[in-house]
């Protein structure tokens, strides 16, 4: 397949290539503090800041129902910023696929790359939320076979340029993605993978790991050698490097930032606990979600939710622009990272404190991870 002009994500053996430094939005309305409208307008003003900012990417983040996160579509969004923006990439953080029909995601991922000018990079996940499976009418007991059939559907059919299944929910008849995808996803696609059952279906599929920040630091970096040495067996080259998605808050006052920032972010993690029923008992009696009863329902029970959530916190970066730095640099450290994507809007936080800490961050931290440079690997982002 042809390459975009001066694009090289996915090129192979890249060498010198710095820490590729992200946006994440996400579009909370705890609690309906504000309308959705006002919320919509401010995370998209915040968006469309990213790029003249210095962000080499923008994300959006699949939600549907509630006012935990109110991106219900990425790939429209995305599509919005691929027209506001002129070299950012755009990214899914992620596209649950179980809640899609597989050959009109494919149609969409490869429409956007085509209108984007091959810009997009491709994040997949299965989706823990109850609320989200019974709004779409499916059963969660049946999510992690539809993803790896859905998984295998679309990223198949990127490379090849058609869908066709004979499986278990997809009778698809053979059929061409059009417009013809642009070029390979092969080094642009991650998965959420959080679960360690997940990880095979990743290396299966060629996809890289995107680490949502849930368990300790040292159980991640495990987690990441032990896929490497699967992909490198499975695949007989290195893995793609992980991304990393993180809640930030930033400040000069190292006093505010501990305040603010633990304040922010514990509210964020309460937001989860609640939208996701970490504390209720149905994920354990669900099918394929056992890691999550074990690793938060149990947990919470154990030692109570508080506790629990300032563990979560401490996995997340705030602090002064020397401390965050050192914070991502220690989390590149552990998981050879090839990208941070920056939250810097969420639980309500006004518009005029997000803008602060996004233009601080964009100032003061992202110019340094950018002088960090990437260890050689087979795949790795560029601007």
């Amino acid at each position: 397949m042809d390459r975009a002009p001066n694009f090289r994500i996915g090129a192979l053996s890249l060498k010198g290539i710095n820490v590729h430094v992200g946006y994440s939005a996400i579009f909370q309305n705890p609690g309906d503090q504000l309308s959705d409208t006002e919320v919509y307008q401010n995370e998209v003003r915040l968006a469309e800041l990213a790029e003249p900012l210095g962000f080499e990417s923008i994300w959006g983040v699949e939600h549907h129902f509630t006012d935990y996160t109110m991106c219900p579509d990425v790939i429209q969004f995305l599509t919005y910023m691929a027209g506001r923006t002129r070299k950012a990439q755009l990214g899914s953080m992620v596209i649950v696929l179980p809640w899609h029909d597989p050959i009109r995601v494919a149609e969409q991922i490869s429409m956007l790359d085509h209108v984007s000018g091959g810009r997009m990079i491709l994040g997949i996940g299965r989706g823990v939320g109850r609320v989200e499976y019974e709004g779409f009418r499916l059963d969660m007991n049946t999510s992690r076979e539809r993803f790896e059939e859905y998984t295998k559907m679309v990223l198949d059919g990127l490379e090849q340029g058609y869908l066709e299944c004979d499986g278990d929910f997809v009778k698809q008849p053979k059929r061409d993605i059009r417009p013809r995808p642009l070029k390979s996803f092969r080094g642009r696609t991650y998965g959420a993978a959080v679960s360690n059952e997940t990880m095979p279906l990743m290396v299966k599929n060629h996809a890289g790991i995107l680490v949502v920040p849930q368990k300790p630091w040292s159980v991640v970096k495990n987690d990441i050698l032990l896929y490497n040495a699967a992909y490198r067996k499975e695949h007989g080259e290195d893995a793609p490097k992980p991304l990393v998605g993180g809640w930030t808050f930033v400040d000069e006052s190292a006093d505010r930032a501990e305040e603010l920032g633990r304040k922010y972010i514990k509210e964020y993690y309460e937001s989860v606990i609640k939208h996701y029923e970490f504390d209720d008992v149905h994920l354990s009696k669900t099918k394929g979600y056992e890691f999550y009863g074990k690793g938060f329902q149990e947990k919470i029970q154990e030692l109570g939710k508080d506790k629990v959530i300032d563990f979560l916190v401490d996995l997340a970066c705030f602090g002064t622009p020397e401390q965050c730095f050192e914070r991502i640099m220690h989390f590149h450290n552990l998981t050879d990272m090839n990208g941070y994507m920056a939250i810097l809007s969420y639980s309500g936080m006004p518009y005029a404190e997000a803008e602060r800490n996004m233009r601080l961050f964009a100032s003061s931290v992202l110019p340094e991870l950018k002088k960090v440079e990437v260890a050689e690997a087979e795949f790795a982002l560029s601007a």
